[in-house]
């Protein structure tokens, strides 16, 4: 199975799952992007690339004139219009298909937006290349994703425990990546943001349906893990610990 269709079918399997998951529907960070959107003329295309189960659509559909919400699983693009249909957001419209493959016209979009997507990317310089393409001369980026950690030994462990959990995981970029591979895309590029995210361990791998030996390979890595990664994640004894996350702004360079 290559690595979209195991994205695909990963996802498309959990994707009522992931439209309830407190987690991901909840957050400052999606307050801060509809604060974003509220803010601007409200007659911009917004492109959300790897919209999963449409959070970070819905909350900036209502101040924008289009959302095109794309993803790789058609069961989640089916929740995603069902879900935007209950709400009536009128605004948003799905369309299926790879972040490295954009099935769309050159500056077709304003903005693009990704939350909690770009750690299963195939080839994100590539994915960043086509996001370019894509947004008009000054369009702008707003990324939300899982970030990696400076540190080797602390990267290590959150790296392998993520794979474990998910074998559609391909990496959590450091910010300095991040910052790199959007300058090399043609983006001027900052971190906005900076935080941590409380994971209870349960929900977390039943969401994803991990299996059962893998849960256990998780829960042995945490117990043998050195004492400063433990305290770094802030490992408890069911299991639960924080991940790091970041938010990036780009501005596309002409």
């Amino acid at each position: 199975m290559k690595h979209h269709d195991q994205v695909a079918d990963a996802f498309g399997s959990t994707a009522a799952a992931y439209l309830t998951s407190r987690v991901h529907a909840t957050g400052a960070d999606l307050e801060r992007l509809a604060a974003t959107f509220a803010a601007t003329c409200g007659n911009a295309t917004v492109l959300d690339m790897g919209c999963g189960a449409g959070h970070a659509s819905f909350a900036v559909a209502p101040h924008v004139r289009e959302v095109v919400a794309y993803d790789l699983a058609p069961q989640m693009l089916a929740t995603v219009a069902e879900a935007a249909k209950e709400r009536g957001l009128a605004s948003i419209r799905t369309q299926q298909g790879v972040a490295e493959a954009l099935p769309f016209a050159d500056a077709s979009f304003n903005w693009a937006i990704s939350r909690m997507s770009a750690h299963h990317w195939r080839d994100v310089r590539r994915a960043l290349a086509e996001v370019r393409r894509v947004l008009t001369p000054g369009g702008r980026l707003m990324f939300i994703d899982i970030a990696g950690i400076d540190d080797p030994l602390y990267d290590t462990h959150i790296q392998a425990i993520e794979l474990l959990r998910d074998g559609s995981h391909v990496r959590d970029y450091r910010a300095n990546e991040w910052l790199a591979m959007l300058d090399e895309a043609g983006f001027d590029a900052r971190i906005d943001e900076r935080w941590r995210i409380g994971i209870e361990f349960g929900p977390w791998v039943a969401r994803m349906r991990t299996p059962h030996e893998r849960v256990v390979a998780i829960r042995s890595l945490w117990d043998r893990a050195p004492d400063e990664v433990r305290q770094y994640f802030d490992v408890q004894p069911d299991g639960s610990f924080k991940l790091d996350a970041l938010q990036i702004f780009a501005t596309r360079r002409d």
